[in-house]
């Protein structure tokens, strides 16, 4: 996994209370790096601290990431800290649906969950981790940005955007000791992915352990701009190429395979 001490002392884990970004944690502090947990749900964050906090120091920091203060009192909570890693692992597809069939407002927030907030993270904690040569940003996310998806226009579209994002800005520091990657994510055994009922069981699929995936991150943190884990490579390069339509219709007949039949109402 190489030298993730040069990531510390400290570490910032936004939706670190479950799934991957609990995965990142704990692996994290088994490398004795100090934490800063992130979620909306003070339970399960709680649960994740406490499990931590006789490895190494842990605050934990109950917010919602779409609030207007979020990121004023995420600074204000590790003003003192020195921050050598910004994991970005929250953003899932919280306002899915036709893109006219729901509330703008929705669509708004989880903009701001997928984009505004982890640009203004990142803005801030890179500005520090350039003038100190040294540090990492690691963004989670998902080959939903690879691709449109019927009910997934806004959340498919921040996906792209972030991969963009870190591809540019992974250019821009490169040469500042600073290490940028884009973690793509495939379908990954997750707490979200369960509560949006996603069938796991189809033949074949890959299925992705946070655990597994966690690992993979942190190992190719240096190996940037982009890396896709779980095996899912070669699916990424075919959701890339020229033929849009035919791409676009024929991972549509799959998703139809794996999602509930609500997601997927009048989507033939």
């Amino acid at each position: 996994m190489g030298d993730l001490g040069k990531y510390g002392p400290w570490a910032v884990i936004a939706g670190g209370s479950e799934g991957v970004g609990a995965s990142f944690a704990r692996r994290l502090a088994d490398a004795g790096i100090n934490l800063v947990l992130i979620a909306r749900k003070p339970g399960p964050l709680a649960e994740v601290a406490d499990e931590l906090a006789d490895r190494v120091e842990v605050r934990a920091l109950s917010l919602d990431l779409t609030a207007d203060d979020a990121v004023e009192r995420i600074i204000a909570a590790t003003a003192d800290l020195d921050v050598g890693l910004l994991i970005y692992n929250a953003g899932a597809n919280s306002h899915g649906g036709g893109f006219l069939d729901r509330d703008f407002d929705g669509f708004v927030s989880a903009i701001d969950l997928n984009v505004k907030t982890p640009l203004a993270l990142t803005h801030h904690f890179g500005t520090a981790m350039r003038a100190a040569g040294r540090g990492g940003i690691l963004l989670v996310g998902s080959l939903s940005g690879y691709m449109g998806g019927y009910a997934q226009s806004v959340y498919g579209g921040s996906k792209a955007f972030s991969r963009i994002f870190a591809e540019s800005l992974w250019l821009e520091l490169r040469d500042h000791g600073v290490d940028v990657l884009e973690l793509v994510l495939g379908v990954t055994r997750t707490p979200a992915m369960e509560r949006a009922g996603l069938n796991f069981d189809i033949p074949g699929m890959k299925i992705a352990e946070p655990d597994d995936v966690a690992r993979e991150g942190l190992a190719h943190l240096a190996d940037g701009p982009v890396w896709v884990a779980g095996d899912n490579a070669r699916q990424a390069q075919r959701q890339s190429g020229p033929d849009r339509a035919a791409l676009v219709l024929g991972t549509h007949e799959h998703m139809k395979k794996l999602l509930p039949r609500e997601a997927t109402t009048h989507a033939g």
